[in-house]
Order: structure tokens, then sequence, then C-alpha cells
């Protein structure tokens, strides 16, 4: 236990500026992993494009960007098979998946972080995150507008009663009530095509 404090100790965020134990209730509160995990594919993109670029900046080796590259890798595969284990230390899932990979490949993992602001990760993160949920909620939106559409047509003799002030109204095809929500979907989709502009 006083071996893990202490490695939890080392990746706080802000461990260095407080003296003494911190109430649990308040690391709670601080964590974001609970939220965040779902960031982890795009937490370890974005690690694995900063190695090569610290490979170029010559501020890691080859062989300290392999093992580097070779440990995130190694992390992509536990989370993929559903393996990860998040500890009650990890704050957010840059310190869960920091912590994981000083446990695979020791010391040079440290070196992932130089030079790199926290605050940068999680914008790229958040970004990437962003771009690909964009891409997925596009699909989705076309899918069920086309379900709409298949609809409208298989079911055009279908009769509902309209509304007009919370007050039924003269009746109307079930059909154009659906295709009222397809084309504002429609719009919608126009929105989720933003991925290049995130």
């Amino acid at each position: 236990m006083g071996e893990e404090k202490k490695v939890s100790e080392g990746l706080k965020l802000w461990g260095g500026r407080f003296s003494g134990d911190r109430d649990p209730v308040m690391e709670r509160f601080n964590a974001s992993v609970d939220y965040d995990q779902r960031m982890w594919h795009e937490d370890l993109m974005g690690s694995q494009a900063y190695v090569k670029a610290l490979e170029k900046a010559r501020l890691v080796d080859s062989q300290e960007k392999q093992l580097i590259w070779n440990g995130l890798e190694k992390i992509k595969e536990e989370w993929n098979r559903g393996k990860f284990i998040l500890k009650a230390t990890d704050e957010d899932i840059h310190t869960a998946n920091e912590r994981r990979l000083k446990e695979l490949i020791g010391e040079a993992a440290g070196k992932l972080h130089t030079g790199r602001s926290r605050n940068d990760q999680v914008a790229t993160d958040m970004k990437l995150w962003l771009a690909n949920q964009v891409a997925a909620l596009h699909q989705l939106l076309n899918t069920f507008v086309t379900v709409l559409v298949k609809r409208a047509e298989s079911e055009i003799d279908v009769l509902m009663p309209g509304y007009t002030h919370m007050q039924r109204a003269q009746p109307i095809l079930w059909s154009h009530w659906l295709l009222s929500y397809a084309w504002y979907l429609e719009a919608e989709i126009g929105r989720a095509s933003c991925r290049e502009r995130v």
C-alpha cells in the first residue's frame, strides 16, 4: 500500500502544493476518470503522436520512442479487451494511462510528458473525441432519417389526429408527421457534418 501511495503521489497533478493527506471526499470530487475514460483511445493517439514529435525534436532516442510506443500499444490492447484496470488513485484518463505506462516500461514513461502541457493534452483529447463522436452522430442521424422515410412510405395510408394549441385538430397523415421530423433532422445532419471544423 505504501509503495502504491508513493507512486500515486508522484502522478498527482497538484501533489506538491499541499502537505499532509488530502480528504478522500476531495479526491473523489477532483477525479474525472469516471466520465473521461471514454476518451482513452484519443488520449493514446495523442500520446503516440507526441512521442513521435519528441523523437523528431531529439528529446527521446529511437529506442526510447519505440519503448514508449510499444507500451502505449499494450495499453490500447488492454482497453480494447476490457482488461484495463482503473485504480482509485487515477484522477483522469491521462493519469490512468500514464500510470499504466510507467508500470509497463518504467522510468522511460516519464519522458512522454516532456514539454507537454496538461491543458494542451486535454484540449487535444477533447477535439479528437468530439471529431469521432460527430462522425458517429452523423451516421446515426442518417440511419434514423432513413427509417422515418421508409416508415412514411410503408404507412402512407395511416391517419392520426393533428394538434393545434394543445387541442386535437383535423386528421393528418402519419407519414407527414414522420417526415416533419425527417426534415428537421436533415438540418441537424448538416450541422453534424462539421467534423472538419472540429
